[in-house]
């Protein structure tokens, strides 16, 4: 049997990386069953299209995984593949939370962790014989949590994953004539664990995975970096890892180990992860965290003010200690993509403004700007339902990027929205770019090639590219940090080393009107 798995886009802005749930049950699919991936990040494709495929390449099953935002468009995916005779099998967080919802428009679903489910769910539709919901239980019936020390091996060296190269198409031509090692770059996603004990009141991870951590093996971790190191080689490629745990050291003894495992093995690649800020306190950590490849840690600021981060359970953030932490990590060329939301019940208007005052007296990062969200099953979700405060109840149904779904207590929903484009365009605008850049003046030039290369695309995120003229009118509008990097590339690419010690104190960048 053919087996088709789709990851829909949000119609917004594409995903910078693979999903890894895509590879993972393709590695756990019984090898006499043939399975091809589209990611709709990278590979769009209309309903009737994707249909058509489907049709073409005689499929027998389609399975669907969604994240709320995605999930709109999921489901109408999944009712045109269901009308032309093609059973639907669908799963994910979402999936799990509204199972009712999801059964209109699935054949199944898997509900929890698919890991033990998808063989027996893969079995089941071979013999035309699908149950609606599969569900991983123990002998007494209860939800079980698949172990990952026995973890399938994803054959990264074989799979093609021609769709999920960053170097763009009309790029490669070139590269690949002058015969440069960047023919091409894939962000491939990694999992050393799973689960969260902290319960933020807006978040979905410890719903799904629990609030017991499970690990994998070092030695597994090791050899997957290994594999793809030799993939990299034998391509002419370079390759980045993404580590997908929700918190990647939130066990630090355990990460210590891990990353004195990689470093020790000689497995290190670049790598980003998410770590919480209270973690990075910890000198050694960061310290082997910069030598065994990390080059970007995502993590969740959320709010510079501390009632905000109280009324939704999350505490352990002491904004106080925000910068200390991202001059730690920028002491060892390490560098922080910092997420914040805007619209919680402690924000008034003018959140933008004091949030970017902080920001510009902090290492320049990567920041990225949100509302407050409540997604199904949340604790958030529910307080909101008991409060009367939601707006579109089932907001996920009718997908609007950046658009409030409930009352703020103490501003408008227009005003949270002004607020967030506010915070997007002043720290993407092209005066705030090239002092990024200035503040990296001493550091190698690949660094600061890196920082406005990511700055570039992490813009887009809220404005998105879509096309070749709005591409042409970003690289005017930065043409004066654009030149720098390439006069400093060809006069002083090493630079000297920048001296950062541990009580710096970096200079504030003025506010520069929004572009």
């Amino acid at each position: 049997m053919k087996i088709l798995l789709y990851n829909p886009d949000n119609g917004v802005t594409r995903n910078f990386m693979p999903h890894l749930w895509m590879f993972l049950l393709q590695s756990l699919t019984p090898p006499e069953h043939e399975v091809l991936l589209i990611d709709g990040n990278t590979q769009p494709m209309g309903d009737d299209e994707l249909v058509r495929f489907a049709v073409d390449n005689k499929i027998g099953l389609v399975g669907i995984g969604a994240m709320t935002r995605m999930v709109a468009k999921a489901y109408r995916v999944a009712d045109a593949v269901r009308a032309a005779g093609i059973p639907v099998v669908m799963g994910g967080p979402h999936v799990t939370e509204i199972p009712e919802e999801a059964l209109e428009h699935a054949d199944a679903i898997a509900l929890g962790e698919a890991d033990e489910t998808w063989p027996k769910i893969v079995a089941d539709a071979a013999r035309g014989d699908l149950k609606k919901r599969y569900l991983p239980v123990d002998a007494f019936g209860q939800d079980r949590k698949p172990s990952l020390q026995e973890y399938p091996q994803i054959p990264w060296e074989t799979l093609d994953l021609n769709q999920f190269n960053r170097i763009p198409g009309m790029v490669r031509p070139l590269m690949a004539h002058y015969r440069k090692q960047w023919e091409t770059f894939h962000i491939i996603p990694i999992e050393s664990g799973r689960g969260c004990p902290y319960g933020c009141e807006f978040c979905t991870v410890t719903g799904f995975f629990g609030d017991s951590i499970r690990f994998r093996s070092n030695e597994s971790i090791v050899e997957e970096l290994l594999r793809l190191k030799a993939r990299a080689r034998q391509t002419r490629g370079q390759i980045a890892v993404f580590f997908v745990d929700d918190n990647f050291a939130i066990n630090a003894k355990r990460t210590k180990s891990l990353l004195r495992d990689i470093i020790r093995a000689g497995a290190q690649l670049n790598w980003v992860a998410q770590i919480s800020a209270n973690l990075l306190r910890d000198e050694e950590l960061v310290d082997l965290i910069a030598e065994s490849g990390g080059k970007w840690i995502f993590i969740g600021m959320e709010s510079i003010d501390p009632a905000n981060l109280a009324s939704v359970n999350k505490t352990f953030n002491k904004p106080g200690e925000y910068r200390a932490v991202l001059e730690r990590l920028a002491r060892r060329n390490v560098y922080a993509i910092t997420s914040f939301i805007f619209g919680l019940d402690n924000d008034t208007p003018g959140v933008a403004e004091r949030t970017l005052s902080e920001l510009r007296q902090w290492p320049p990062g990567l920041p990225v700007f949100g509302q407050i969200t409540p997604f199904p099953a949340t604790p958030l979700y529910d307080r909101l339902a008991r409060e009367r405060r939601l707006t579109r109840p089932k907001h996920w149904l009718d997908f609007a990027p950046f658009m409030m779904a409930h009352t703020p207590l103490k501003m408008t929903i227009p005003e949270v929205q002004a607020e967030v484009e506010y915070a997007w365009r002043s720290s993407y605008s092209p005066a705030t770019t090239r002092k990024a850049i200035d503040w990296l003046g001493t550091e190698p030039v690949p660094y600061r090639i890196s920082h406005l290369v990511a700055r570039v695309f992490f813009r887009g995120i809220y404005f998105p590219h879509k096309s070749a003229w709005g591409w042409l009118k970003l690289f005017v509008h930065n043409r004066g940090a654009i030149l720098h990097v390439i006069k400093e590339a060809f006069t002083n690419w090493r630079g000297p080393a920048r001296k950062k010690e541990e009580g710096l104190e970096l200079e504030p960048v003025v506010r520069q009107p929004a572009e």
